[in-house]
């Protein structure tokens, strides 16, 4: 990869070591410039250029179908985040008393509460121990003939562990199981196929390895399955002649903008398909290749450290961006805080130090990173 095209995306402040990409990321350059030429067109134009941004509007979910290998456009949605993206789901559903939802034990909340919040309707939610050898058996043993919904994260956010999708997918598929995933810590990380999965749905914001703003992200919503969601938002945009305002009867959108109830937030937007360019011009063969580089080196000098315990998996198979580990007889919350005010910006999760550099993260950087560890950790 080209170094120059590194430097001018990412010129970070010098002495900043970035390594929490599973948190908020950074945006590049590129990103930044798009977010200032539309607010000048704003400025200067008002909403003149309308027109063009409802074709970058199209053009982004075209994007986002191309980056998961969606079998149509019409499959996707522009939401604001992973929650609402779950919450369609969640709440959409035509639940019964007894149904079931399995899930695993390390879920950010974003998967859990809108699951467990349809415990008024009778639906039990399932939290499976996945820290064993085989977690995607652990999770299909909790599921049986009640089960409506398998819904897990691609990668764990906090121990970094990362779950054989297919195998869960074909296994819903052949059961009547619908399966939901959210992809928000692998999509832009790791390539991701939603054909070859099976997934139902999937949803992710873009504001962590996608290198995109916070407030918008992306929701696939299988066609076949679209008319089991109950419509529980509503608003001019979601109906199906969207641009007759003079139109008294309506009805919902065939494809999946029946979720996006109203005005677009053209802003990500623009923001949002100006980043994907950037995976795009790269390739995410080598975006992959490079991050899981990246999370071995660090397992590598973590494992020469006497004192240091592994929470992320070591098999390239079970991990993605995250590096996740805890400093023996230590405290992990002051070590972390002392990180932070070395500028090293990452995450204190599961009682340790999560680190999650990207691909675009030099080997210098993560060296010093691993030296202030050493030092604070005798």
């Amino acid at each position: 990869m080209d170094n120059a095209l590194i430097e001018k995306e990412f010129p970070q402040q010098d002495g900043l070591l970035y390594l929490n990409h599973a948190g908020v990321a950074p945006v590049p350059a590129r990103t930044a410039r798009a977010v200032n030429d539309f607010i000048e067109e704003s400025v200067r134009f008002g909403a003149a250029f309308h027109e063009k941004w409802r074709a970058k509007e199209q053009e982004l979910r075209e994007q986002c179908r191309r980056f998961i290998n969606a079998p149509s456009v019409d499959d996707m949605a522009l939401l604001k985040n992973t929650s609402e993206g779950i919450s369609i789901v969640a709440c959409g559903l035509d639940w019964r008393d007894g149904d079931n939802v399995v899930t695993s034990n390390e879920e950010f909340p974003s998967n859990r509460v809108p699951w467990e919040a349809q415990s008024r309707h009778g639906v039990t939610t399932r939290l499976v121990n996945i820290q064993a050898a085989d977690p995607e058996a652990a999770l299909l043993a909790a599921c049986d003939s009640r089960t409506r919904v398998l819904a897990i994260s691609s990668v764990e956010f906090s121990s970094g562990l990362r779950l054989d999708l297919a195998r869960l997918g074909e296994h819903c598929r052949n059961n009547g199981i619908l399966f939901c995933v959210d992809a928000i810590q692998s999509l832009g990380a790791i390539a991701f196929d939603v054909q070859e999965v099976q997934a139902d749905f999937v949803t992710a914001d873009d504001h962590k390895w996608l290198l995109g703003p916070e407030g918008i992200g992306l929701f696939y919503c299988r066609a076949e399955v679209r008319d089991q969601l109950t419509i529980n938002e509503y608003g001019w945009h979601m109906v199906e002649d969207y641009g007759n305002f003079d139109r008294q009867d309506w009805k919902p959108a065939a494809s999946a903008r029946r979720f996006e109830c109203g005005t677009a937030n053209m802003l990500g937007i623009h923001a949002f398909s100006a980043s994907l360019t950037l995976f795009e011009d790269i390739g995410m063969t080598e975006v992959q290749r490079r991050l899981l580089d990246n999370s071995r080196y660090l397992i590598e000098k973590l494992k020469a450290m006497d004192n240091i315990t592994l929470v992320t998996p070591e098999a390239e198979t079970r991990r993605a961006g995250i590096v996740c580990f805890r400093v023996d007889d230590r405290d992990n919350k002051k070590i972390f805080v002392e990180l932070l005010k070395n500028n090293v910006i990452c995450a204190h999760r599961g009682g340790g130090i999560r680190f999650s550099p990207h691909f675009y993260t030099s080997r210098g950087q993560l060296d010093k990173a691993i030296e202030l560890v050493e030092e604070l950790s005798c």
